[in-house]
Formats: C-alpha cells, sequence, structure tokens
C-alpha cells in the first residue's frame, strides 16, 4: 500500500470515526483506535498518540461554540480539571510501562462499559430545591443557564468529592487509553453531581482539551505521537464532526446509538481477543 493510498484510507476512516462520535457523544477514539490497531496494524502507543491530538483539536472546536451558548460552567469545569489533568498525567506516565495487551484487554472493558452506559442510560433531572453541597457552595459552583424558550434553568451541585474522585479516575484512563471517558465523566457530574444534562455535556467537552493535552505531552515526549498519523485523523475527524452536527437534529439518536453501541462491543472483543493473544 502506498503512503497516498493509505492516507486517504485513514482520512476517510477519520471522517466516519467524527461522524459517529458526533452523533452518539462517545468521541472519534473509540473508533480511532481500532481502526488503527486492528485494521492497519498500527503500535498500539503511536495510535493512542494520534487519538489524543484527535480529542484536542475536536474538544477545542466544539468547546468555543459551547463557550457562546452561556451553557458551560466554567468554574466546574476549571476544578474538574484540576481531577482530570491530574489523572491523566499519572496514567500516561503509567501507560509507558504497561504491556500493550494489558492496555488492550482495559481498552475492551471500557469500550464494553461506555456501550452499556449508551444503551441503557437515562437522563437524571436535578431537583432545584434541592440542598446543594456545602463544599460547592463554597466554590460557587451552583449556577443557571437559559434555554433557548428563554426559560431559566437553576442547578445546585451534589457530592463534590464523589465527583471529584471519579473524574480522576477518568482523567487516568484518559490517559492511559487516549480517549475523553466520556461515559465515567456522566457517572461523575450528572449521575453523582446531579448537573444538568446540558452542562455536564457542554463542560465535559471544555474539559476534554485540557486533559488530552497534558497527556499528549507525555506521549510527545517519548516519540509516540508521529504527524503523518495525526494530521489525516484530526482533519478527518473535525469534517466527520461537523457533518455529524447538521444531521444530529434530524436523524434518529436512539437508533445510532443502538446501533453504534452493539459495533462498539464487537470491536471491544476483539481488541480484547487481540490483547490477550499477544497481536497488538
Amino acid at each position: 500500500m502506498t503512503l497516498g493510498l493509505f492516507t486517504l484510507i485513514l482520512f476517510c476512516g477519520a471522517i466516519l470515526a467524527g461522524f459517529l462520535g458526533s452523533l452518539t457523544g462517545l468521541g472519534g477514539g473509540f473508533v480511532i483506535i481500532p481502526l488503527l490497531t486492528l485494521a492497519f496494524g498500527v503500535d498500539l502507543r503511536y495510535a493512542i498518540g494520534a487519538s489524543l491530538v484527535t480529542s484536542i483539536a475536536s474538544s477545542s472546536g466544539a468547546a468555543a461554540a459551547y463557550l457562546k451558548e452561556g451553557i458551560t460552567n466554567i468554574r466546574i469545569g476549571m476544578f474538574l480539571e484540576i481531577a482530570t489533568t491530574t489523572g491523566a498525567v499519572v496514567g500516561a506516565l503509567v501507560a509507558i510501562y504497561l504491556n500493550n495487551g494489558f492496555i488492550a484487554v482495559l481498552f475492551g472493558c471500557v469500550l464494553i462499559f461506555s456501550s452499556l452506559r449508551t444503551i441503557f442510560y437515562k437522563k437524571t433531572e436535578a431537583d432545584p430545591n434541592e440542598k446543594g453541597d456545602p463544599l460547592g457552595e463554597k466554590l460557587h459552583l451552583n449556577s443557571s443557564y437559559i434555554t433557548r424558550e428563554g426559560e431559566v434553568v437553576r442547578y445546585k451541585v451534589q457530592h463534590v468529592l464523589g465527583g471529584y474522585s471519579l473524574m480522576t479516575l477518568a482523567g487516568v484512563l484518559s490517559g492511559i487509553l487516549g480517549i475523553g471517558s466520556g461515559a465515567l465523566k456522566v457517572l461523575a457530574m450528572d449521575t453523582a453531581m446531579k448537573i444538568p444534562f446540558k452542562v455536564s455535556t457542554t463542560t465535559s467537552n471544555f474539559m476534554v482539551g485540557v486533559t488530552t493535552a497534558a497527556s499528549a505531552v507525555i506521549y510527545l515526549q517519548r516519540g509516540y505521537i508521529d504527524p503523518g498519523l495525526a494530521m489525516p485523523i484530526v482533519t478527518g475527524v473535525l469534517l466527520g464532526a461537523f457533518l455529524g452536527s447538521k444531521i444530529l437534529p434530524k436523524a434518529n439518536v436512539r437508533n445510532l446509538r443502538l446501533l453504534f453501541s452493539v459495533v462498539i462491543f464487537i470491536v471491544a472483543i476483539t481488541m480484547m481477543y487481540n490483547g490477550l493473544s499477544g497481536k497488538l
């Protein structure tokens, strides 16, 4: 296979990854890493490095758009970034010394967990009358946002320390696997901290760029970020995410998520099999 053909196929695969990632909310890394390792035989660490660079680019573009809407809670984002960034650095440092097979099995477990969360996840509506966490009040994390209909939605943050701990774990997994660990962030922000779904989604996206940048520095120092891999992937994922954002309002997202979750489950089993059999 020539370099030009490889780049073209990689670019098309990245468009698909960005497209599916934007429709399902799982992110392109869930597709990019299996695509590179299983389809093209790229070393797992280089695949993770490329995925991290992609996450930085896609998160930065989306975060800017969400900030303009006024839904993102910057205070919560900056507070929880301490947890995710610390975890991401630790994860990236540890990942260097982990066996590829172990990382592949761990990646497969996270894929399965994420696919199940996507299928069975139910939105939890915060009770505006519920008393907030005292620590959240001291840090001024409670806030509000205005819906498109002009309604003011107020919310109070719950279980701040529990959410912080889960975010640290999400950061560690992000540093090891090169993905956004969106399922764990949903657990932390939406389920544990009782932050409204729109706020948790936009704030999580705001945090991803900083989290993955911390991990990417470690991978860059170790020489695991290849510009030849990263460039077509970043461009393709951004294009795919843009196309997905245009189709999302008209698409049956529930069916798409079910289909994508089944595919992700199959990919997870394949990754775990290859990791256990030493093929990665």
